[in-house]
Order: structure tokens, then sequence, then C-alpha cells
């Protein structure tokens, strides 16, 4: 089957054969709420007694590592934090991750990022939230807050239908975030019928999808990343 051809059959309100789709694309944590949603999620699963006082504070040293901006194995710290799930249901799970993001995610959502979402939709941008956190996590704030797309780091899931504590893949984060984006567009919309228009973004690792976007915005950036919007003129947002 021709790809592009199938694509012509979907209908979509933000394009058209003469137009692209313009994607507006935003960060979960630090961009669209305030905190850490894997963070978040330690501490619950320790007030839950799913995590030993040794686990959680081992998983926590990875906080401080991000913190401060030095190297790690980002699916290996992911295996950690789902420990409790090996082995689970994948819908079990899942609804887990769900009741968690309204009871404990939901509260941080900044309003600014809600505004700036309503007004890209209303450009009539597609809405996406690209995320180091899980699926499930990200999946429930779409159906919350009605975004177009969520797309986060998925676990493997073994032939019961069970979670392992293997990353399918590599975290959404720094480059995959392009990755992932443009395997989505294409699939979508066509190759060559999206265009990046808007992306924001808090952490240096989001770099590389800022600098891919027609527009960039450093929300409430680090030091890192404040340094580099300054010298490419992007503009930063207090949100």
């Amino acid at each position: 089957m021709n790809v592009s051809a199938s694509f012509d059959t979907v209908e979509d309100s933000t394009t058209s054969r003469a137009e692209k789709a313009r994607l507006a694309v935003y960060d979960f944590d630090g961009t669209c709420i305030t905190g850490n949603s894997p963070v978040m999620l330690v501490k619950h699963l320790y007030r839950d007694d799913l995590l030993s006082i040794k686990q959680a504070l081992d998983i926590c040293l990875w906080a401080v590592r991000y913190k401060f901006r030095l190297p790690q194995n980002e699916s290996s710290v992911r295996a950690k934090v789902f420990r409790p799930f090996e082995g689970r249901p994948k819908a079990d799970v899942d609804e887990y991750l769900r009741l968690f993001y309204d009871e404990v995610v939901c509260p941080c959502w900044r309003p600014a990022a809600i505004a700036s979402m309503n007004e890209r939709k209303a450009e009539g941008c597609h809405i996406m939230v690209v995320s180091a956190s899980w699926q499930a996590i990200v999946d429930r704030a779409r159906e919350e807050r009605g975004f177009d797309c969520a797309l986060a780091t998925n676990m493997i899931v073994d032939e019961a239908g069970n979670y392992t504590r293997q990353v399918e893949g590599l975290p959404v984060e720094g480059t995959e975030k392009l990755r992932v984006i443009q395997r989505y567009a294409d699939n979508r919309f066509g190759a060559g019928n999206w265009e990046l228009s808007y992306a924001y973004g808090d952490h240096h690792s989001d770099r590389a999808l800022l600098s891919a976007a027609t527009n960039a915005f450093a929300v409430t950036p680090d030091k890192p990343l404040a340094r580099t919007a300054r010298s490419c003129k992007w503009p930063i947002l207090e949100w």
C-alpha cells in the first residue's frame, strides 16, 4: 500500500492535502506540571508500602544525579521504579498509574501551560505531550486535559499480559523525543505533511526538541537550557 495515499483518507481538523499539519509539542515534567512525576511516583509507591526505604533511597539518588546533570542509565532507573509492578497484569498497573495521576499529578498542572495549549489549539495546531514518564500516566493526562497525543516511555509486556521491568526501546527523552514525534507524525499525517511549529521544554535534555522547532520556548529552564535559550534567542517563559 502506498503510505502517503493511505493517509489522504484520514480526517483531521489540523491538516488538509494543501496545508501541512502544525505540531505544538510540550514536555511534561517541569513544563506542563510543576515537579517530576517519576519522583512523585517513587514517593507514592513508598507510601503504599510497595517500595522499601532502601529501594526508595536508591532511586532518589537518580533524582539527585538528574538535578545535577550527571550521566546515568535512564532505562536502569525506570526498571528500579517498576520493581513493584513486575509480573502484574498491565491493566491493573495502568489503573494504579491512572489513579496516581488523578490524586498526585493532576493538581500540579500549571495554568499557563493549559492556557498555552488552548491558544495553540485555537490556532489549529495538533497538541502533543512528549515525556520520559510512563505512558499510562501521560495517557491519563491526555484524557483529562484533552490534548491530541501523548507519547511517553513504555515498559515491555510479556506474553501473559504482565509487565516486566524492561523498557521498550528507549526512555522518551533527549533526541528520542524527536524520533517518536517523527514516527507518530509520519504515520498520522504522512511523511512531509507536517511541521514542528512550536516546542516547549524546561530541561537541557530538551535542547534537541527545541532546536527542531520553528518557535522554541524555554519554560522555567535549568541553567544550561537558560544559557542555550539566551544564545539562540528563544523566549524564556516563567510558568
